[in-house]
């Protein structure tokens, strides 16, 4: 049967691209379709971060477009270093974040350690836990709010009934020193489950036999736990309080719609000045400056606590 004009063409011409393709390793065609989306993310990532940087030597503003940018160099790197307030909201902030890391890590692994002991109702409560961080941090902050009302909100007729003072002579988010402890109270509850998970599995991945020779030579349980069980959770522990630092240290939504910043700014924290800055006071280039000193900062403590944590990993 002899074949068709088409047919034979189709065998003598090669097809320089499937031919190149064929020829290409795993490793190659792994490439060929991961590079675009890197490209992608690339561009949306590095771009405005390149604008950023330009832009905080500047003395750009976003609502007088048209107008001439100058360069005025370091100035605005100069005048956040040297102000103020600006080292007022960082302290608010170091104030949120180490407060919030201690409760989160001391609560959450304390709570992963009861629930690995297996008992009746075990799942059933870790789901209960686990239900505050489902929720958005905007619906959290709104329905706290509610409840440090000073008149209508559950938690000062709580703290009436435990200590007898009365519930409509204080208000948690709006006295100066009982607000940024309102915001560590809130954070606290709401992401203490992630810390949990996080340790619970940790602790399940423990092998059991560890343990058994320990109990065979006669080790304590106080001992089991410092020698078997912290060294191993270890690690865990610290990649949570690294996610939960970064996620802290640009706190936003949460603290917005609890307090607002106040009363005042002594709940300012660094994410809603830098908001302010950009888009209220409409202070592009400072803000940019802002914006690059904040992430200079957390890129580099997240880089050192990373080593350190590589060290305690190769233990």
């Amino acid at each position: 049967m002899s074949s068709s004009p088409m047919e034979c063409a189709a065998k003598v011409t090669p097809r320089p691209l499937a031919n190149s393709i064929r020829g290409l390793s795993d490793r190659g065609i792994a490439w060929l379709f991961v590079a675009p989306t890197i490209f992608l993310l690339l561009a949306i990532n590095i771009f405005p971060l390149i604008w950023t940087i330009y832009l905080s030597f500047t003395n750009f503003r976003a609502n007088r477009i048209g107008r001439e940018v100058k360069f005025i160099g370091l100035r605005n790197y100069e005048r956040i270093l040297s102000d103020p307030d600006i080292w007022q909201t960082m302290q608010a902030t170091a104030h949120f974040l180490l407060w919030t890391l201690f409760f989160q890590v001391l609560i959450g692994f304390t709570l992963a350690w009861l629930i690995n002991r297996k008992f009746k109702g075990n799942d059933m409560w870790t789901t209960i836990i686990v239900l505050p961080m489902m929720l958005s941090p905007a619906v959290v902050g709104n329905f706290w709010k509610f409840l440090y009302h000073p008149q209508t909100g559950l938690f000062n007729y709580v703290v009436q009934f435990f200590t007898g003072v009365d519930s409509s002579s204080f208000s948690m988010i709006g006295d100066v020193s009982l607000a940024p402890w309102a915001i560590v109270i809130v954070d606290t509850w709401m992401w203490t489950p992630f810390v949990m998970l996080i340790c619970l599995a940790g602790l399940r991945s423990i092998p059991d036999y560890l343990y058994e020779a320990a109990s065979v030579d006669r080790a304590s349980k106080w001992r089991q736990f410092w020698t078997i069980t912290i060294p191993m959770v270890l690690p865990f522990l610290m990649l949570a309080v690294l996610f939960r630092g970064i996620e802290n240290f640009k706190m936003f939504d949460l603290v917005v719609q609890l307090t607002g910043g106040g009363p005042g700014s002594i709940t300012e924290l660094t994410s809603i000045n830098l908001k302010r800055e950009a888009f209220e006071k409409w202070r592009t280039g400072y803000a940019s400056a802002y914006a690059v000193i904040l992430f200079v900062t957390v890129f580099g403590l997240a880089s050192i606590y990373v080593k350190a944590l590589n060290k305690v990993k190769e233990r």
